[in-house]
């Protein structure tokens, strides 16, 4: 299991868990973050954070759904 770097919640990440050998659930969003260098320590956000912060940039909004989920 992963934690959501931005609200704690636990979820299924298949890049950094692991799996049947699939893509990760995030690879059907939308681009919406850069891809980090492969020596960067970073985390996944929950699909719930990833959705959010793909709308809000779609609204032209608020970014950082961290402000909204807490």
């Amino acid at each position: 299991m992963s934690v959501c770097k931005r609200c704690g919640a636990e979820f299924s990440c298949a890049m950094a868990d692991g799996g049947d050998g699939g893509p990760c659930w995030c690879t059907a969003m939308p681009p919406a973050v850069p891809v980090p260098a492969a020596d960067t320590d970073v985390s996944c956000w929950c699909p719930a954070c990833l959705k959010l912060h793909i709308e809000n940039k779609r609204r032209g909004g608020e970014a950082d759904p961290a402000a909204k989920h807490q």
